[in-house]
C-alpha cells in the first residue's frame, strides 16, 4: 500500500517527502561549505594526525591532521559541482540527439541510435577509464568524459517521449499554423517531456556522484590536495581499522545523497 502524506491540500508520496528532507540536509552542508568551514581543509597539523572525534574536531582528523568535517564540506561541494556539470553536458546533448531522432525518425534515427546502442552496451566507467588514460587525470577530464558518456541514456529517454508526442494534436496544430520543426521540437514538445526528464536528471545526478567517487577513488579524478568524496575515501582506505571515522563521513555523504535523490525520483513517479 502506498503511503501518502497530505500537505496544504496536496497529496505527496511519503518517499518523496523523506527524500526532500534528506536531500535538504545534505545540500545545506554543501552550501555552507562554499562559504564557511571550521578550519582550512588543506591545513596540516602533524600533532593531530588521525585524532578521533572531539569537540574541536567533531569528525576527527585525517592522516595529515586535517579537519575531516571541513574536508567533507568542501569535498562534497566539489563532488556536487562535478556531478551537476556531467549531468548538464549529458542532458543537453542527449536532449538534442533524442529530439532529432525521435521527431524525424527514418535513417537519421537508425544511424544515430545504433551508435547510441553501442555506447550503451559498454560500461561507462570502462570508457571513462580509457578516456582518462589517454587524455590524463583531473577534474575537467572527468567532467568531459563522463558528460559525453551520459549522452546515450538521456537520448533514449527523450527519443521515446518524442516518438509518442510527435503524433499528438497540439503538434499537428502547430504544423498547420506554420511552426518550424525546431520550434515544434523545443517549444511545443520538449516541455511536455518534463515528467520523465526530471526523474532522469535526478537519477543521472546520482550516477554522476557515484562515477566521480569511483574514478577519484582510483586516483584518476580529483587530485590531491583538492578534496572530493571519492578522493577522501581513497585516502582513508589504509586507515579503516585504526581510524574508521576517516572513511565514515565521506561514505555517509555519498549514501545520503544517493538515497535522497532516489527517494525523490521514485516519489515523483508515484504521485
Amino acid at each position: 500500500m502506498k503511503k501518502m502524506v497530505k500537505i496544504k491540500g496536496k497529496t505527496y508520496h511519503l518517499n518523496y517527502i523523506l527524500g526532500l528532507v534528506i536531500t535538504s540536509l545534505v545540500l545545506l552542508i554543501v552550501i555552507i561549505g562554499f562559504f564557511y568551514t571550521p578550519y582550512d581543509p588543506n591545513t596540516m597539523n602533524a600533532a593531530l594526525k588521525n585524532s578521533p572525534p572531539s569537540l574541536m574536531h567533531p569528525l576527527g582528523t585525517d592522516n595529515f591532521g586535517r579537519d575531516i568535517l571541513s574536508r567533507v564540506m568542501v569535498g562534497a561541494g566539489t563532488t556536487y559541482v562535478i556531478a551537476v556539470s556531467i549531468v548538464l553536458i549529458g542532458a543537453f546533448f542527449g536532449t538534442v540527439v533524442g529530439a532529432l531522432t525521435g521527431y524525424f525518425g527514418g535513417w537519421l534515427d537508425e544511424v544515430i541510435m545504433r551508435f547510441n546502442d553501442v555506447l550503451t552496451a559498454i560500461p561507462s566507467i570502462l570508457l571513462a577509464l580509457v578516456f582518462v588514460s589517454i587524455f590524463g587525470t583531473g577534474t575537467y577530464n572527468i567532467i568531459f568524459a563522463l558528460g559525453i558518456l551520459f549522452v546515450p541514456s538521456y537520448a533514449r529517454v527523450i527519443r521515446s517521449e518524442f516518438i509518442v508526442l510527435r503524433e499528438r494534436d497540439f503538434v499537428n496544430n502547430a504544423k498547420l499554423m506554420g511552426a518550424g520543426s525546431l520550434r515544434i521540437m523545443f517549444i511545443h514538445i520538449l516541455p511536455n517531456t518534463r515528467n520523465v526528464l526530471i526523474p532522469a536528471l535526478l537519477i543521472g545526478f546520482n550516477n554522476a556522484v557515484l562515477a566521480e567517487a569511483g574514478l577519484s577513488y582510483l586516483g584518476l579524478g580529483v587530485q590531491p590536495p583538492q578534496a572530493s568524496l571519492g578522493r577522501m575515501l581513497s585516502e582513508a582506505q589504509s586507515y579503516l581499522l585504526d581510524s574508521p571515522w576517516y572513511a565514515l563521513a565521506p561514505g555517509l555523504m555519498i549514501i545520503l545523497t544517493v538515497l535522497g535523490f532516489s527517494l525523490i525520483s521514485g516519489g515523483m513517479g508515484n504521485d
